[in-house]
C-alpha cells in the first residue's frame, strides 16, 4: 500500500457578522418551545380580558368626570338658591326682571337703543311695509282649478307664478 502524502492547506473562512454568530449559537430545546407556546397561549387567553378591563377603566374615568361636572353644577345651583335668602337680592331681581319700583320713584324704559335689528341669518329687518308682487288669492284659485281639472301628473304641473301651467 502506497501512502500518499497529503498536505494540509490552511483555509481562512470569511468572518461572520455578529448577528449571524448570535443566531448560530441559539439552541432550541423542547422546553423552550413548550414555554414559548405557553406564553403565546396566555396572551391569546388574556387579551380579551385586558381589552375589556381597559374599556371599563376608560368608561369609569368618563363617568367620574361627569360626576365631577354634575357636583360643580349642584354647588353652583346651591349658591343660586342661597342668594334668594337675601332680601337685597330679591329686591334687585324684582327691580331688574319685573321692573318694580317703590312708590314715588320713576322708571324709564329705553325702547330704541340705536342698534340695527337683524334676522337669525344676519339680514337686516325692514322697517317699511312691503307689498307682494303676486295676488295670492288668484294664485291659490288657479292652483286649485288646475290641479282639479288637469289630466297631468302632479310632477308636471307648475305654479302660475313661474309662467306656464
Amino acid at each position: 500500500m502506497v501512502r500518499r502524502r497529503t498536505t494540509r492547506v490552511p483555509v481562512v473562512l470569511p468572518e461572520e457578522a455578529a448577528s449571524q454568530r448570535w443566531i448560530a449559537n441559539i439552541r432550541i430545546s423542547g422546553f423552550t418551545v413548550m414555554m414559548l407556546g405557553i406564553v403565546v397561549l396566555a396572551i391569546i387567553v388574556l387579551a380579551p380580558s385586558l381589552k375589556l378591563l381597559i374599556e371599563q377603566r376608560a368608561q369609569i374615568a368618563s363617568l367620574e368626570r361627569d360626576v365631577a361636572q354634575r357636583q360643580a353644577q349642584v354647588k353652583h345651583l346651591q349658591g343660586e338658591v342661597a342668594r334668594w335668602d337675601d332680601p337685597a337680592y330679591i329686591e334687585a331681581q324684582a327691580r331688574e326682571r319685573l321692573l318694580f319700583v317703590y312708590p314715588g320713584e320713576y322708571s324709564y324704559i329705553v325702547v330704541d337703543t340705536g342698534q340695527k335689528k337683524t334676522t337669525k341669518d344676519g339680514a337686516p329687518i325692514s322697517t317699511s311695509i312691503q307689498t307682494t308682487q303676486v295676488d295670492w288669492v288668484k294664485s291659490m284659485l288657479s292652483s286649485v282649478l288646475t290641479a282639479g281639472l288637469s289630466d297631468k301628473s302632479a310632477a308636471t304641473l307648475q305654479s302660475p307664478v313661474s309662467g306656464s301651467q
